[in-house]
């Protein structure tokens, strides 16, 4: 390690990152737009090594292969995990290349899963299954029950999000819907748990569970978020499907798991093919169900948001349960609905 520099990158400076991203290409990565930190290890000025980290992902690594074996890969995560301990976080996953993996189990990752293409590893004071078994204790998800499972964002819940529900309940012994945990949506995460919480309390063969960082997350589909059917879109509906299948359909027996038809969005569209091609390997039923309609058209969470955006509120309320509506009319929804007027976001 003599002399190198380890030091952190100005993300605010377009310069730097620019020198990020040109010595990245040369190996087939970028610097994704949601990283908030970034080190490079320098070697007579030039960068030798970058890593960066979204929240407690560290990703977009690289090492020139004349510094491999040097210890460089130990010295950026460790300077990683400094950062996030400051930040009071003590878990870390690991994104990256399959050929890496055995590299970062040199330095005490645990691979979660892999594709032909990505790698999941993490890393901290709890691991996927003891996350599960926490799981299983606080929503009593006990016993050798059938189960099927459903996971929505619900942005915000819809008649349409209704019907998937009660028709993949009517099915099992018991159903387990899934709220993505990531707040990357115009409504945030406490709302829209709460109102799918609320609004399928009759159902009674049903638990709505928190999605947690293992479900639809940043580290399992970051493309989820952006809406992007990029190049590694496959990639990632892959991993995210993997990882449902090998681990929360073996801890839960869930042997059924319902997707709504998606006629409009390819991100969803190509994550329930991903879904129909993967889930069956671990004896898991996918159930693609027609969407409910409002006037020939299907009902959607998007409609919701329009609708919003037009101050069209009678048409809110004939596509959405009367929790949602009640919601939106209140203090807090009128406060989210300016916000949707003024975003472009898609979610």
């Amino acid at each position: 390690m003599y002399n190198l520099i380890v030091e952190r990158v100005n993300l605010k400076n377009q310069n730097d990152i620019t020198e990020v991203r040109e010595f990245l290409k040369n190996f087939n990565l970028d610097l994704d737009n949601d990283i908030d930190y970034t080190i490079v290890i320098r070697q007579n000025d030039e960068i030798k090594a970058t890593c960066s980290k979204a929240k407690s992902i560290f990703k977009c690594f690289a090492v020139s292969k004349d510094l491999r074996g040097e210890g460089v890969t130990a010295t950026l995560i460790n300077s990683l995990n400094d950062r996030l301990f400051e930040e009071g976080k003590y878990h870390s996953f690991i994104f990256t290349k399959p050929e890496n993996i055995e590299i970062f189990e040199g330095i005490g990752y645990k691979i979660i899963a892999k594709t032909d293409t990505v790698a999941l590893l993490e890393n901290g004071i709890y691991n996927i299954s003891t996350y599960l078994d926490k799981l299983a204790t606080e929503y009593n998800i006990e016993g050798e029950k059938e189960r099927g499972a459903i996971v929505v964002n619900c942005n915000p819940l819809t008649q349409g999000h209704l019907y998937l529900i009660e028709e993949a309940a009517k099915k099992c012994e018991e159903l387990l819907i899934f709220v993505v945990e990531e707040n990357k949506s115009l409504f945030p995460f406490e709302i829209r748990y709460n109102l799918v919480k609320e609004g399928t309390k009759y159902i009674k063969n049903a638990k709505v569970i928190r999605g947690g960082e293992y479900i639809i997350s940043s580290a399992t589909f970051p493309s989820y978020f952006l809406r992007k059917a990029d190049a590694v879109l496959e990639a990632y509906t892959t991993l995210d499907a993997t990882i449902f299948g090998k681990y929360f359909g073996s801890k839960f027996n869930v042997k059924k798991r319902y997707v709504g038809q998606e006629p409009y969005c390819n991100v969803t569209n190509a994550y329930n093919n991903a879904l129909k091609k993967v889930l069956p390997t671990y004896d898991i039923e996918v159930f693609e169900v027609k969407r409910k309609e409002e006037n020939n058209s299907p009902i959607s969470a998007s409609s919701v948001r329009e609708y919003i955006k037009n101050d069209d509120m009678d048409s809110i309320k004939k596509i959405v349960p009367r929790v949602t509506y009640e919601f939106l009319i209140s203090e807090e929804g009128e406060k989210i609905r300016e916000k949707i007027k003024l975003s472009n976001s898609p979610h």
